[in-house]
């Protein structure tokens, strides 16, 4: 069973930083394209930013310039370095593949970013 144990949050004011760590045991994680994804109290669960399996990224909009994605193949392993954190980026951050198509979700670690 494919599991992902994030890590690396935490309670930070606004403008500060924190980097989260996900390990994967996924045979595939490879080839496969990872994502950090965010759940925000009462909201759905949000694609954050990806990283494909050469290291090429992409970032929504709001995270752009402040957000770093980054993975270790050999690790398999995925990290977020959060920059500028604004209140708003409050919330459960979770990594997994991308798109989504079915590997269970793990714990998630809890960002709290107060204003």
């Amino acid at each position: 069973q494919v599991q992902f144990v994030e890590s690396g949050g935490g309670l930070v004011q606004a403008g500060g930083s924190l980097t989260l760590s996900c390990v994967a045991s996924l045979s595939t994680f490879r080839i496969r394209i990872m994502g950090w994804y965010r759940q925000a109290p009462g909201k759905e669960r949000e694609l954050v930013a990806y990283i494909s399996p050469n290291g090429a990224t992409v970032y929504v909009d709001s995270v752009k310039g402040r957000f770093t994605i980054s993975r270790d193949n050999a690790k398999k392993s995925v990290s977020l370095q959060m920059k500028s954190l604004k209140p708003e980026d409050t919330a459960v951050y979770y990594c997994n593949t991308h798109p989504y198509d079915g590997p269970s979700w793990g714990q998630g670690t809890q960002v709290t970013v107060s204003s």
